[in-house]
């Protein structure tokens, strides 16, 4: 489609911008600054502030002869027109006299507080201020104050004298995270500090009977905000009086729960309204150093800046990538940063009369040596690097094992597996490079999504997904137990399935059955399954035959940031680098020398072999346990093991067992790239300079103790070696498909157990971050109405507490009605209080229903 231009004149320069452009958008594309608030390229015009005055003029229609609207007009709000002639501030007494006399209006309640400001040095309104306001103040007055801070959740901190009224924070809420946790209360300018009389002025905040002033008979006491303004006053804690709000509804500090997004409105505040609490009187712009990163947290790739003082991360900051994130990320990649922290380990450890004591680096990379030399002697040496890795990391674990260690038992999938996902994973996306694109799930007409929850599992293509959904122009299915937040937030249809069924309602969609109008939206749409497909026998084959069938596009989407790259590095049981095969060719091209040319083991077999003697030796990366199908029998296997090797950040489970604890550097203190889902490679620089080793330095190093060199002792050798093998064309693993079995049948007083983790969980990249697990979903356990009837409760929104059960334990959590399917129960994965392989099982495991009373709220 061709679009038309207009030509348009701004203070004197002549261009040409497409039809529909804002004045302020225009005015930027010629060079041209024009002061601006409330405006912001990703949020819709709003003209709240006024700020960005300018003089317009236009022919007239009939005589052609110029004229200017009486009145200066917002150019954040104004699209230009044929002929359009604008004078901003540089060129017109009229617009910057009306632009002084804006700022004369935001500063007159304004608190003269900028040194002890967070926002100050990096300020627009103090910028601004300086360049477009008034030398002097004409305001005698008293300014209107607010007590302060307001606590809004356990994170973001509101001081309401500094807020201009611009409303960015209202306007992210409802457009791009769905969540309308704020706005706009009250009217005028409310009452002043010398009047007797109580009237609430407007200002930005969230729903509380107590901070608005009316009358609560249930209202808590709100000065109990745990912090203090700046001048040593209590501040208030807020968002506890908003009326009964259910249990689900709840965060785990006991508010209305916000959004997973919130801190993004803290960035683009341009005042110090809004302030986080971890970051709140820690700094000042000029402290800091600064490094562009990538988050370390989920598979989306999203650019961030790392800002650190004093050799120190005090602060995270969402980057400007168009391609990815645009400027949004998650509260966990904002907030979760000092993991790091927790239980560090600094010196190598080795295992002595039973204890862990410090040792040397060349000692203990000798006691590796000997043990796994003596290991390879009796039986395999499994190799579990986990999820987490740069693909730099995961390229030298996989050379290691391979060409040093002689085993091609090495797994990097740290959860629940299947043989059939080992396939499709190798055939379908090793080598495949940039496949399905954030650009190509905003551009499609259609989306179907297959055991992922975006906002869950990846906050970022949740909002690029959330913004066309928005616009009408997508359309968005999926096959899921029930609507989720999320879900209900892309006005998904959801194809509700009970753990078991996915693969019949998936071939519905392409056989004629009940949900066969799909098959003509997708053609030409996009399938994005998740890594939990992987859980359900034949569930990756049916998504499979539906992509051949209707001609969309399939996606992988794993929820770590370093899966991807693993996959790539060859970090699975059969396959090599960017999809190469054991097979003789493959191995020639790869130019790796010795490598095994018989599949190992996966991660399962890895964990089985040692607890039966026939994996003698295990060298473990950043593996959570809790994440495997069964904690426990994994716990038993690295007690089992003869030789155990620890290569972690800081103490697990695993170290606690380990013979041999490496610690390694966290993301902040390394170069790397992580490959995110897209395919795309994302490299982040180094933010802390430290001494600590890289996965890759270690291996290297391990290495030549077996007089071996691995290679890509710095980062320029290892990628001329990788780059020369990229573009990889020969023979590739098949598809290995799978029929699904029949469902699994369930008795009276039983259910099928449907489970996924919330973005904020109780994972051990949190660890430290106080404030954002305040922020967390309460854990609940979801039923239908039918099934909480069938225990002979009656069916209502708030239920009783319900106990699940299995041979391997029980939990119990607030029952709360949803739409899932009879005989269906669903609960976090991960939560404080849910930790549902530790206590159930594997998802879609039967368990035991029973009520135990009423919860007490």
């Amino acid at each position: 489609m061709t679009t038309s231009m207009v030509d348009v004149t701004i203070d004197d320069v002549q261009l040409s911008v497409p039809a529909g452009t804002l004045v302020i958008r225009a005015a930027e594309q010629a060079g041209i600054r024009i002061p601006r608030f409330c405006d912001h390229p990703l949020l819709e015009p709003v003209a709240a502030c006024r700020q960005c005055l300018v003089e317009v003029g236009m022919p007239d229609r009939n005589t052609g002869e110029l004229r200017f609207m009486p009145k200066p007009q917002p150019s954040c709000a104004q699209t230009v027109a044929p002929g359009m002639v604008i004078k901003t501030q540089e060129t017109s007494e009229v617009a910057a006299t009306a632009q002084q006399g804006v700022m004369e209006f935001l500063l007159l309640n304004h608190p003269l507080d900028c040194p002890i400001c967070d926002k100050g040095g990096e300020c627009p309104l103090q910028n601004q201020a300086m360049t477009d306001g008034r030398a002097k103040s004409r305001f005698v007055d008293s300014k209107r104050t607010y007590t302060k801070p307001l606590r809004l959740t356990s994170h973001i901190l509101l001081d309401r004298d500094r807020c201009i009224l611009c409303q960015r924070c209202v306007r992210f809420g409802k457009e791009i995270a769905g969540d309308a946790f704020l706005d706009l209360q009250g009217r005028g300018g409310g009452t002043a500090p010398d009047e007797h009389h109580v009237f609430m002025g407007e200002q930005i905040g969230s729903f509380d009977t107590a901070v608005l002033g009316y009358h609560d008979d249930t209202a808590q006491d709100n000065h109990l905000a745990g912090i203090s303004g700046p001048y040593g006053d209590e501040g208030l804690i807020g968002s506890v009086n908003s009326g009964p709000v259910a249990e689900n509804d709840r965060d785990m500090s006991g508010r209305a729960f916000a959004s997973y997004f919130s801190g993004n409105i803290v960035q683009i505040c341009p005042v110090g309204a809004l302030t986080a609490a971890s970051y709140r009187f820690r700094s000042r712009p000029f402290d800091l150093h600064s490094t562009v990163s990538v988050t370390e947290h989920d598979a989306s790739g999203s650019s961030i800046r790392v800002d650190v003082r004093r050799g120190e991360v005090v602060r995270r900051m969402a980057g400007n990538d168009p391609q990815v994130n645009e400027e949004w990320i998650t509260d966990k990649d904002r907030f979760a940063f000092d993991w790091a922290k927790h239980n560090r380990i600094t010196t190598p450890l080795v295992r002595e009369n039973g204890e862990l004591v410090p040792t040397s680096w060349s000692d203990a990379l000798e006691r590796v040596h000997e043990g796994l030399t003596k290991a390879s002697e009796r039986g395999t040496v499994g190799f579990l690097p986990g999820g987490r890795l740069t693909f730099e990391d995961a390229w030298a674990w996989s050379k290691f094992a391979r060409t040093v260690v002689g085993s091609d038992a090495i797994d990097f999938r740290s959860r629940e597996i299947s043989e059939e996902e080992r396939s499709f994973l190798a055939s379908h996306v090793a080598g495949s490079g940039l496949g399905v694109t954030y650009e190509d799930v905003e551009k499609t007409s259609h989306v179907l999504l297959v055991a992922i929850e975006p906002e869950d599992e990846c906050g970022s293509l949740f909002l690029r997904m959330r913004k066309s959904a928005r616009k009408g122009t997508l359309t968005v299915s999926a096959v899921a137990p029930m609507t989720t937040a999320g879900l209900r937030k892309l006005n998904a249809h959801v194809l509700h399935a009970a753990p078991g069924t996915e693969v019949e309602v998936v071939t519905s969609i392409a056989s004629g059955g009940i949900h066969s109008d799909l098959a003509g939206d997708l053609a030409g749409g996009i399938i994005l399954v998740g890594e939990r497909a992987g859980r359900v026998p034949g569930l990756l084959t049916a998504v499979t035959r539906l992509a051949e069938r209707t001609g969309a596009r399939m996606q992988w989407i794993p929820r770590r940031a370093g899966d991807r790259g693993a996959i790539e590095a060859g970090l699975l049981p059969g396959l090599l680098p960017f999809g190469r095969s054991l097979c003789a060719e493959s191995i020639t091209e790869l130019g790796w020398g010795n490598v095994p040319t018989t599949r190992g083991l996966d991660i399962t077999q890895i964990l089985h072999g040692a607890t039966e003697g026939t994996v003698s030796a295990l060298v473990v990366g950043g593996v959570d346990v809790r994440d495997l199908a069964d904690p426990t029998q994994a716990r038993h296997a690295c007690e089992s093991v003869e030789f155990l090797v620890s290569i972690e950040v800081c103490h697990s489970d695993i170290t606690k067992r380990a013979d041999v604890v490496l610690p390694v550097a966290p993301p902040i203190e390394k170069h790397g790239t992580y490959i995110n889902w897209e395919g795309r490679l994302r490299p982040f620089g180094q933010a802390i300079s430290a001494r600590s080793l890289t996965d890759r330095d270690i291996f290297v190093r391990l290495a030549e103790h077996y007089d071996t060199d691995l290679g890509g002792r710095t980062l320029v050798d290892l990628y001329e070696e990788v780059n020369a093998v990229m573009s990889y064309r020969g023979p590739r693993a098949s598809f290995d498909m799978v029929d699904a079995p029949a469902p699994t049948a369930v008795r009276s007083g039983q259910a099928l157990l449907a489970t996924h983790k919330p973005m904020l969980d109780a994972g051990r990249l949190q660890n430290e971050a106080p404030y954002l697990a305040g922020t967390a979903r309460r854990p609940v356990a979801y039923i239908s109405a039918g099934t909480m009837a069938a225990l002979g409760c009656e069916p209502r929104l708030h239920g009783p507490a319900l106990t699940l059960s299995t041979e391997r334990g029980a939990l119990t959590l607030p029952a709360h009605i949803a739409d899932l399917p009879d005989c269906v129960v669903w609960v976090p994965e991960c939560s404080e209080g849910s930790y549902v392989h530790e206590s159930l099982g594997r998802a879609g495991t039967v368990v035991t229903l029973s009520t135990t009373g009423e919860v007490d709220r």
